[in-house]
């Protein structure tokens, strides 16, 4: 665990609790959160502990890292959030078409609300969007892409 903030606006709509794990093969040149690659890096953290701090703060919960995707205790926290009834979103590098390829890192994003996938690209680089920061990343409704069979984006 890299770290959590609490009562952050932005990493999803709202007032979130963000959990930042730590661990990234992606290294995308131009990273905002580059010392979050090393899957070593923060503090080892129990999922209770993690869910102390989100159930304390009764927001919905957005996970970022490094990238989530890639973490050995995801799928775990994930189930303990989703029973918890919070609204989750999941930062990732990987496309959407590579988690629905990928039957584990589809086991995590099934249970996520949103996933806002796609690797940071400098090229690409846009400000002005909220929630992320390439126009080559998607901000994806899980449930209705899963339902569709196609990348569904997700409209705020």
């Amino acid at each position: 665990m890299l770290r959590i903030v609490e009562g952050t606006s932005v990493d999803g709509p709202g007032l979130r609790t963000s959990v930042y794990l730590a661990g990234c093969s992606h290294h995308c040149p131009g990273c905002h959160n580059p010392q979050s690659w090393d899957p070593l890096g923060g503090t080892e953290m129990a999922v209770d502990e993690v869910m102390r701090v989100i159930d304390d703060n009764e927001a919905p919960v957005t996970l970022s890292g490094g990238d989530p995707l890639q973490h050995p205790g995801v799928l775990e926290l994930v189930r303990r959030i989703r029973q918890g009834g919070y609204n989750l979103w999941c930062y990732t590098g990987y496309s959407w078409e590579e988690i629905t390829t990928s039957p584990t890192l589809l086991e995590v994003a099934r249970l996520c609300d949103v996933v806002v996938e796609g690797r940071f690209v400098v090229a690409e680089r846009d400000t002005t969007l909220r929630f992320r920061g390439s126009r080559n990343q998607r901000i994806i409704d899980v449930a209705r892409s899963l339902a569709t069979g196609r990348a569904t984006l997700f409209l705020a």
